[in-house]
């Protein structure tokens, strides 16, 4: 990495916050390696009967009631966190952003989200993403640093130690790539939680693209084919849950924001098992609050035609509340 492009991302922050996350910019520019397959991320999700619901959409202005409704929608938290389970919580801490600025998952739904499952009777709650912005500058600019702390996570930053090469195997992602696979190794149960948002390349972040943060190397490369990348993550993440945090949305100006004009309340959270049924809501909710956008997403299009989710959340069992 060229020196001035270090400077740019650690000059920024306090000293004690350099320190805590500077090791993981090395891995920016690291090349992809070719050859046998690698190590495959395990799937953590788990077995529903065939009437089990499989999304749960509530409405309110009480986070902590909120996520807690939607568990309860989904059939409690006790069917996919056990006492001793170590439940790794994928946020979106990607960019040094205030909470207000929703280009972050929200504190407030992250501390939920953790209580949640410590209550359950997690012997370990882990939150980690591998931000674009200088890592612990991201973590704790957004918020997040102080709700995982407070609600008794571990952080887990991006070093150099905590990624492995993975092979991927999908349509774009076809062969091996550097992956923050370390919190995963020590998981037994995987929760992805990311805000709902608007993106200037694919139109909407949401559940599907939260997985992105697991890319090491140089991913800006991937924004040549945002979509096919996108549509390549149920194939490779098979998470216990998704949490689509739609309390605050970001409907302009995405994935990084900067204005408070660009916000807009939601008073909406999405949980489910199935990330192409959940983004589809999500998306639907963002083209109805900002009033544009594409009547559908590619991404969303794509996964659905090769059997990875269901974009017709309508079909699906879903359970709704509003608190």
């Amino acid at each position: 990495m060229e020196r001035r492009e270090f400077i740019k991302r650690v000059g920024g922050a306090a000293a004690a916050v350099v320190g805590a996350g500077a090791g993981a910019l090395l891995l920016h520019n690291r090349p992809v390696l070719d050859g046998p397959k690698h190590a495959t991320l395990p799937s953590y999700a788990i077995e529903l009967g065939t009437g089990d619901p499989r999304m749960s959409v509530v409405t309110g202005t009480d986070v902590p009631r909120m996520v807690a409704a939607g568990f309860d929608g989904m059939g409690g938290i006790a069917k996919f966190v056990q006492r001793d389970d170590v439940v790794l919580v994928k946020a979106n801490v990607a960019f040094d952003r205030p909470p207000m600025l929703a280009a972050t998952t929200r504190p407030e739904v992250l501390h939920a989200v953790v209580m949640q499952c410590r209550e359950a009777g997690a012997r370990k709650v882990i939150v980690a993403d591998n931000p674009i912005n200088q890592p612990a500058s991201s973590f704790f600019k957004s918020g997040i640093k102080q709700a995982a702390e407070e609600a008794g996570a571990e952080i887990v930053y991006p070093y150099p130690s905590e990624f492995e090469e993975l092979y991927i195997g999908g349509e774009t992602l076809t062969t091996t790539w550097p992956m923050f696979y370390g919190p995963f190794k020590r998981a037994t149960k995987v929760i992805g939680v990311a805000p709902l948002k608007d993106h200037n390349l694919c139109h909407a972040s949401m559940t599907m693209k939260n997985w992105y943060g697991l890319l090491g190397g140089g991913r800006n490369r991937f924004h040549q084919d945002i979509h096919g990348i996108i549509s390549d993550f149920p194939h490779m993440m098979k998470p216990t849950l998704v949490v689509l945090d739609g309390t605050r949305i970001l409907t302009r100006n995405g994935p990084t924001g900067g204005s408070l004009s660009d916000v807009a309340e939601g008073n909406t959270l999405v949980m489910g098992v199935d990330m192409v049924a959940v983004d589809a809501y999500g998306y639907d909710l963002l083209r109805r609050i900002r009033g544009s956008g594409p009547d559908t997403l590619d991404y969303l299009e794509q996964a659905h035609a090769r059997g990875l989710g269901n974009r017709d959340w309508r079909s699906l069992n879903v359970k709704e509340a509003r608190v």
